[in-house]
């Protein structure tokens, strides 16, 4: 794959998974003009998103579905502190009001949080239906739309209650992303740089030379951006689709990050901003293990400054960062397991690394020259 200038928006790849397989289309004002119809197996279709998408996008997709559907749509508050039972309570209520069977289809207008839960319910209504990711923002584009991890948040850890559910079909739109407020923008950079710094560092240099073009919504990067993240992802998905093994290194910055999200409160930092903070705090864990430089953390801390993202956690107390660690999903046999970085593009999953330098991170403390 080559990282040029010039690039062609639309792009259709594929995700193989066990249950079925299924494209992700990447492109230019796709609501109105893309045929639904080939992913639509049933007659009922019900869409949900949220109080600040659905008045920007959910007429548009409307008038793209076929006509013979029955479509309803229920429409969620918008916010990380609605990802929960009570809002996936209200999608079965929609489809219970409405007699939907089996043969239905759900469809996430929205991001990473709508998206979650449509693909948590779509897995829990009659066993499971079909249902279709259409991500309006960043981060969802890159990372939660794609691979079928579904579910919502628990007061004492996030994403702790959910399914592998797979779509039928993910249609990311580079048009939503023109309302896409400067904040979430960034917080979805932290997913893409994400990518970079766990197994491209062809993709990190491309972004260190592009990150304005991203940030001034620059069409082509961003279609270039959403499919490199994408292909990435698609492959781990083949690889390890229930994250038995290397799939799990997605979730670089994420078990630090979880730690501030929950215990700063739910939307207090968005998912992203947590994310770019504990990248740097696994950086500054591998640097403590000799695999990092202090040049390495600093290149990818000027990266993540320039996408406008925190890179410095929030105090939290060492001993309550710890505890808040041991309801992360990788935890096994009581050892918490992290991401870490042996070079920049070389990931690994381990529980083999210094308690002491854990805490001297979770603590802020200087790595001494």
């Amino acid at each position: 794959m080559t990282h040029a200038q010039s690039f062609e928006i639309y792009h259709t790849l594929t995700v193989h998974a066990q249950a079925h397989s299924y494209p992700i289309v990447i492109g230019q004002n796709l609501l109105a003009d893309f045929d639904f119809a080939p992913y639509i197996r049933g007659k009922q279709v019900l869409v949900v998103s949220n109080d600040t998408v659905a008045p920007l996008y959910l007429e548009a997709l409307l008038a793209g579905l076929p006509q013979d559907k029955t479509v309803q749509t229920c429409i969620l508050p918008d916010g990380e502190a609605y990802k929960t039972q009570a809002s996936i309570d209200k999608i079965f209520d929609a489809l219970m009001a409405a007699h939907f069977n089996r043969d239905c289809t759900l469809i996430a207008l929205g991001g990473g949080v709508i998206g979650d839960m449509v693909g948590f319910a779509a897995a829990c209504f009659m066993r499971g239906v079909d249902f279709i990711q259409i991500p309006t923002t960043l981060l969802a584009q890159v990372d939660s739309s794609v691979g079928g991890k579904t579910g919502i948040n628990h007061a004492l850890g996030k994403n702790m209650i959910g399914a592998f559910w797979q779509p039928r079909l993910v249609l990311a739109d580079m048009a939503t992303l023109a309302t896409l407020p400067a904040r979430e923008l960034s917080a979805g950079l932290a997913e893409v740089i994400k990518y970079a710094l766990i197994g491209d560092v062809e993709f990190l240099a491309w972004l260190e030379t592009n990150m304005s073009r991203l940030l001034a919504l620059d069409t082509q990067a961003l279609a270039y951006a959403v499919l490199t993240c994408c292909q990435h992802k698609a492959n781990l998905v083949a690889e390890d689709e229930f994250e038995a093994g290397r799939r799990a290194l997605l979730n670089f910055g994420h078990t630090f990050g979880h730690v501030i999200e929950t215990h700063m409160g739910y939307g207090s930092w968005l998912h992203g901003e947590a994310v770019a903070v504990g990248m740097l705090q696994a950086m500054q864990l591998s640097q403590r293990m000799g695999w990092l430089s202090a040049n390495d953390v600093a290149r990818a801390q000027a990266l993540i400054a320039a996408a406008n993202l925190p890179v410095t956690p929030p105090v939290i107390a060492t001993d309550t960062a710890l505890d808040l660690m041991q309801h992360d999903k990788k935890v096994q046999a009581g050892k918490i397991r992290l991401i870490l970085l042996q070079a920049l593009g070389q990931a690994i999953i381990t529980a083999d690394y210094d308690p002491m330098a854990l805490q001297a991170v979770l603590a802020g403390q200087a790595i001494a020259d």
